[in-house]
């Protein structure tokens, strides 16, 4: 899912933005000198986070801003310093440290007005995570639930709109995932273990583009198992909704072949 960081990146970069101190994109390292503890008025601190986040020290540029959280914890400035900690361990790749500041954020500021932008780079930290379908998808349930509770609190933020799209596209990635498994159980002649699964994608994810395989597939398990009923109840559904894919030409090839008279 590495790719969504282009397509995200103007949205991030809403609040990276948004106060215009001085400074001027991976990460060249720590300057001890930076991130030694040395008490600085909160400006000096927060001017030199962001000018190692416009250097592209991004780590660098997270302990700076989490410096400011440290000394000067009940500035204006702390508040904000949380916020683009997490988002310069997210530009790190430090997934599991930027959802802790914005965690941490959202526990001291659950009603702030950039609550939702917390929400969100939660719900990407998870989402660049996600893996193929042939690993454990643990970490892709994660960014659907963190998705859905951004969409659920905030259903018109800018945030959420994105959020929808990428929805969508982790549903598909499940339901591919399901897909795998019930193709693996054909593979080796589990039929009723592969109907389980190919079921599971046209009742949970009959919008995604795996739905109309799942049909045909189906139909093929059944027509193994010897019950051509529901493979012939199958492929008329895979016929009502899909007509015209190459699925349903395949699944009524199948029917003619192995149960002319179903």
């Amino acid at each position: 899912m590495s790719s969504s960081r282009f397509k995200t990146a103007a949205l991030l970069a809403v609040i990276a933005l948004a106060v215009p101190l001085a400074g001027c994109a991976g990460n060249r390292g720590r300057n001890k000198a930076d991130t030694s503890y040395v008490a600085r008025d909160v400006n000096t601190l927060y001017n030199a986070a962001k000018d190692r986040l416009d250097r592209g020290q991004f780590k660098l540029a997270a302990a700076l801003f989490d410096e400011v959280e440290r000394q000067h914890p009940y500035s204006v400035w702390a508040r904000r310093a949380q916020l683009m900690s997490a988002f310069s361990y997210y530009a790190a790749r430090d997934y599991t440290e930027s959802t802790n500041s914005a965690q941490r954020f959202l526990s001291i500021h659950p009603g702030n007005r950039d609550a939702p932008y917390a929400y969100y780079l939660i719900a990407l930290n998870y989402y660049e995570q996600i893996s193929d379908v042939t690993r454990d998808q643990k970490i892709t349930q994660q960014a659907q639930d963190a998705l859905g509770e951004l969409i659920r609190r905030y259903p018109d933020s800018r945030y959420a709109a994105d959020g929808r799209l990428k929805l969508d596209l982790i549903r598909d990635h499940l339901a591919g995932k399901e897909m795998e498994i019930g193709r693996y159980y054909q593979r080796r002649g589990l039929w009723l273990a592969s109907v389980v699964r190919f079921r599971k994608v046209t009742e949970d994810y009959q919008t995604t583009s795996h739905a109309a395989e799942a049909l045909m597939r189906m139909t093929e398990s059944y027509l193994a198992m010897g019950v051509p009923e529901e493979a012939k109840k199958t492929a008329a559904v895979l016929g009502a909704n899909y007509p015209a894919s190459d699925w349903y030409k395949r699944a009524f090839e199948l029917m003619q072949k192995h149960a002319p008279q179903a």
